[in-house]
């Protein structure tokens, strides 16, 4: 008969090779390749900025990472597609700003609650808006177009690329904060809107630092101001907006998000691969070109920045009665 000390002594030994698998299996990841969901359309500034870092991030897991566009939905589609999946790091969201606008924007899209959907893993890139305007548009400050929009109520056409986009967002909060009367005129995406800017039947945008400076160089429009809290290095000359109104700031980020449930060890594992990605000089300098900063950040830094833009999106939306209709 085995006694009761030598069961209770061997229960460690007979543990310790589940323990061992385990952090094996931890220590492995990632076995086979990653795919790394894009919730935009293929060829825009998302795809670039995240296949930059992707193929960065493939050096220290030595694995492939495909970037997959899903778009559909204001990013909905892509979104939804990554939180339903299994929690084991081999499909990952390149999510962005929307994710905190979405929640009060469409609240009956899935997943209702993006904080709780999702495992953030760090922070990738950042980039300004460009407030620009039509070359023959008379202001020429961020005052100048608050004082023209004052005096001509309801006569200024302001774009964007859609009910809910970011740049639509960033009006909205411009509006709430200085209190001007604009029309806006939504469309189809950035580059119809960009057409109508050079043509005049818009005179105001707030663009992405890459189209906006394209724009701007081909004679199509005319920078006033960037929406990023200093001045960035592509637009030296632009100040920022919140020079004028005070505590104005919005940015398009882009984040590294997996399942919720996400393991641990796989968290630190793709953390630590993409802040190496995000603090690559080459990475850092072919994103500048574009308009778009590195942003180093953790999962907490991450986790906090969401929550924080999910209060801030939700009070302008509900303030300013926003709808998809």
């Amino acid at each position: 008969m085995v006694s009761r000390r030598i069961l209770l002594a061997g229960i460690p030994a007979l543990a310790a090779p589940a323990l061992l698998t385990r952090g094996a299996s931890a220590q492995a990841y990632p076995t086979r390749p990653i795919i790394l969901v894009n919730p935009y359309p293929p060829g825009g500034a998302t795809e670039f900025g995240s296949t930059l870092i992707a193929r960065r991030m493939e050096r220290e897991l030595g694995q492939s990472i495909a970037v997959e566009a899903r778009a559909g939905a204001g990013t909905a589609i892509g979104n939804a597609h990554v939180a339903q999946q299994r929690p084991d790091g081999y499909t990952l969201l390149m999510g962005t700003t929307s994710l905190a606008v979405l929640p009060a924007l469409q609240p009956t899209s899935q997943p209702r609650d993006p904080r709780t959907a999702f495992t953030p893993i760090g922070c990738a890139t950042m980039s300004p808006f460009v407030l620009h305007v039509h070359p023959d548009f008379p202001p020429r400050t961020v005052q100048e177009v608050i004082d023209y929009a004052k005096a001509n109520p309801g006569q200024v056409s302001w774009g964007s690329s859609g009910v809910g986009a970011i740049n639509h967002m960033t009006l909205e909060l411009f509006r709430a904060r200085t209190g001007i009367d604009v029309v806006h005129v939504p469309y189809r995406g950035g580059a119809p809107a960009l057409v109508d800017l050079a043509a005049g039947r818009i005179q105001c945008m707030f663009a992405a630092a890459q189209e906006a400076t394209s724009a701007m160089r081909a004679g199509h429009s005319r920078g006033v101001a960037v929406t990023s809290a200093e001045r960035v290095a592509v637009l030296p000359d632009l100040p920022p907006v919140g020079e004028t109104v005070e505590g104005f700031q919005s940015v398009f980020w882009q984040a590294l998000f997996g399942p919720a449930g996400l393991p641990d060890a796989v968290v630190s594992r793709l953390a630590a691969a993409l802040d190496i990605a995000v603090r690559d000089a080459e990475v850092a300098e072919r994103l500048a070109g574009a308009g778009v900063s590195t942003w180093v950040g953790d999962a907490a830094l991450l986790r906090e920045t969401l929550a924080r833009e999910t209060e801030t999106w939700t009070e302008v939306i509900r303030s300013q009665n926003i709808t998809v209709g």
